[in-house]
């Protein structure tokens, strides 16, 4: 990799929001995981569960995905911090946006 390809992966712009279903999240917003069928054991154990957006992280082809970690995982702290296996990656469209404050179970 060259000087120029590494300033790629640096220089990306952060997102602080986007939308869903017409309502706008942000980092520390309380969703619930819907993934698409057909997908993996991992994605049907995260299935219903309840998560907390951590960052918006955007790829360098432009496609937009939702860094979370789990409401109930006992080392959630972990995934805060970045941490590999408490920290999952998932597509804005499966998610389901959470009122604030609300009933979350």
């Amino acid at each position: 990799m060259n000087e120029w390809e590494w300033h790629l992966l640096e220089d990306k712009p952060a997102l602080d929001h986007l939308q869903v279903n017409g309502i706008e999240l942000r980092a520390g917003d309380f969703v619930r995981l819907r993934p698409r069928a057909g997908g993996d054991i991992l994605d049907m154990a995260l299935a219903g569960k309840t998560a907390i957006i951590e960052c918006i992280e955007q790829s360098y082809e432009g496609k937009l995905q939702l860094a979370v970690v789990l409401e109930d995982d006992p080392e959630r702290d972990m995934g805060l911090l970045r941490q590999p296996g408490h920290r999952f990656f998932v597509d804005p469209g499966e998610v389901e946006p959470l009122p604030a404050g609300g009933d979350r179970k």
